[in-house]
């Protein structure tokens, strides 16, 4: 007899989202990175270096106890982490190294602000720039 159990419930599979673990990739997104600001969110990316072997996106959080208490500084850290998998899984997300930082009204925003800001945010840093 099958198992409905292994039916009811489809294994979700999350677009791979790498950590930012290295010294180094803060220290050259500080020096190099493009750097935006959209309303409570700060992004800063790192296009991969040439010739670098194609890595899925890493992503690393700065939120600072002036957020609010560890309750709320994680809730701002989760809803910028899955906002960046919606992107990536939705639209795409270049490749490189992102830093996102957000003041504690981020973690008061309607889910659907929070998305189109972060997208809003990669969309000025990955453009390419004019001269």
């Amino acid at each position: 007899m099958p198992s409905v159990a292994a039916d009811a419930h489809p294994v979700v599979t999350r677009p791979p989202l790498w950590r930012i673990t290295d010294r180094s990739t803060f220290v050259a997104l500080r020096r190099e990175g493009r750097r935006t600001r959209r309303g409570p969110l700060t992004l800063t990316w790192l296009a991969p270096q040439p010739g670098a072997p194609a890595t899925p996106p890493r992503a690393g959080f700065t939120v600072g106890k002036t957020s609010g208490n560890a309750v709320v500084r994680n809730r701002i850290r989760r809803r910028l982490r899955a906002a960046l998998r919606e992107l990536q899984r939705s639209e795409g997300l270049p490749a490189g190294a992102y830093l996102l930082g957000a003041g504690p009204e981020l973690a008061h925003l309607p889910w659907s602000e929070v998305v189109s800001t972060v997208r809003d945010a990669v969309a000025a840093v990955t453009a390419e720039p004019t001269s």
